[in-house]
């Protein structure tokens, strides 16, 4: 049966993860509700989307979603058991600037979160050997009047230590 997901989205009572998926064969779309069992407030998000990802009933209405989408999903549904409206569960799910947070503060689940999306920055900016404007030593040169950022460190000479 070739099945591509459309849509997906959350139900919040009962837990479920809904999908809007095509049937190529037939060319119909159709809606699946998947009830999200066993999960609590502290449930870890990301094993239970590998779980529903290679479900035995599941796996083929969600195989052409994402494993990322479903963990989105997944945090969706535990904030809404911690008491969190969907506007401010999306708003946490952004995030604030890298600039503006203190990653030393944050939990391990959420400083994997954010350093898998920082790797997913990193390859979307990375320059490979293959590409059109590639190239392989890049020099610039910075201009002698551009403003430069004094650091603490600066200040010390190697003499002192």
């Amino acid at each position: 049966m070739s099945i591509v997901a459309k849509r997906c989205g959350v139900k919040f009572d009962p837990p479920s993860i809904i999908i809007v998926y095509e049937n190529k064969n037939t060319s119909r779309m159709r809606k699946r509700i998947i009830p999200v069992r066993n999960f609590s407030q502290y449930s870890d998000c990301s094993r239970a989307a590998e779980r529903l990802k290679y479900h035995v009933r599941h796996s083929v209405y969600v195989e052409s979603v994402s494993l990322a989408q479903l963990e989105r999903l997944h945090l969706i549904l535990r904030d809404h058991l911690r008491g969190l409206s969907l506007e401010e569960s999306l708003a946490a799910q952004q995030g604030p600037g890298p600039s503006d947070e203190d990653l030393n503060k944050l939990s391990d689940e959420e400083l994997n979160r954010r350093k898998a999306q920082m790797d997913q920055l990193f390859e979307r900016n990375r320059r490979h050997k293959d590409d059109a404007d590639f190239v392989y030593d890049l020099e610039v040169e910075f201009p002698e009047n551009s403003v430069r950022e004094e650091c603490s460190w600066d200040d010390h000479s190697d003499d002192e230590f």
